[in-house]
């Protein structure tokens, strides 16, 4: 299943995803309003049997939301292909190097990611993102894939010189509006292999990032296991996986996002966030 958060008509909700547009669960599953909360009473076969359904919205007439609008947790990994280890410098690590995001850093597809005022250096981070569906503390690797309910895109977006003014990522990773997040998760049932699916980022049609998931430093099994150890993953927390190489810092000259600009990343087997590029409003 391919499932939405999103706004119509000024009510946010979330649903199920066909060709013919998106059945509203919100709408329809009263007792689970949003989808973090369908996930955390395990209840993803009450939206299978959805999918029939007739449409409530056609996909071009509803706002997407980030795919989990509310995470409890958002932790990104850190320089986790070994393109991005290369061009960025750093060894490799023995233990992911994890950031985190806090939720209003993130827009849904369609929705402007924003520069801020404060820097030039906006930098595009194609991505995927693994949306936990069962909670689990020291989660092995052999169940990890138990707790993932599925995948969505990502593009952490990084205002680099602020993520640079220390060791600490943080303040580069949280500006409002700078991550995206979508445009939906598509279950597991549908991605068996998640390693043979291909992550591409593009800046104005032009692509600029390219690489296979199984190029992953740590995969998502280790992840689960690593992150599960010191908290318990709950339902609809995000684990983003890390980004390749091919980022705009490390060009020459180096390549920001811009004000007009629309940037696309794509996993194959998921789909196609994509944001156009705007600068903050003047207040």
């Amino acid at each position: 299943m391919k499932i939405a958060s999103f706004k119509a008509a000024g009510r946010a909700s979330y649903g199920v995803v066909t060709d013919g547009g998106v059945v509203d669960a919100g709408k329809r599953l009263p007792d689970h309003p949003t989808l973090k909360r369908l996930l955390a009473t395990g209840s993803l076969d009450m939206l299978r049997k959805l999918q029939g359904e007739k449409t409530d919205h056609a996909l071009a007439d509803v706002e997407l939301l980030p795919t989990i609008p509310d995470p409890d947790k958002i932790f990104c990994i850190g320089v986790n292909y070994a393109t991005h280890l290369a061009e960025s410098g750093h060894p490799t690590p023995p233990h992911p190097m994890i950031f985190t995001r806090f939720a209003n850093s993130q827009v849904g597809a369609g929705q402007p990611m924003i520069r801020p005022p404060e820097s030039e250096r906006f930098d595009f981070e194609g991505e995927m993102a693994v949306i936990i569906g069962k909670a689990g503390r020291r989660i092995s690797r052999e169940a990890a894939f138990d707790h993932v309910a599925g995948y969505a895109c990502y593009n952490d977006g990084s205002i680099r010189d602020w993520q640079r003014h220390t060791s600490q990522f943080a303040p580069g990773k949280n500006f409002v509006g700078t991550g995206g997040f979508g445009p939906w998760m598509v279950t597991t049932d549908e991605l068996t292999d998640i390693a043979a699916q291909t992550l591409i980022t593009r800046l104005n049609g032009q692509e600029v990032q390219k690489a296979p998931i199984s190029d992953l430093v740590f995969d998502v099994p280790a992840l689960l296991a690593y992150c599960s150890t010191f908290t318990e993953l709950v339902p609809g927390d995000v684990i983003v996986t890390g980004t390749t190489g091919g980022v705009g810092a490390y060009r020459t000259p180096p390549l920001w996002m811009k004000d007009g600009d629309t940037v696309e990343v794509e996993v194959t087997g998921i789909g196609v966030l994509r944001n156009p590029v705007k600068n903050e409003a003047a207040r």
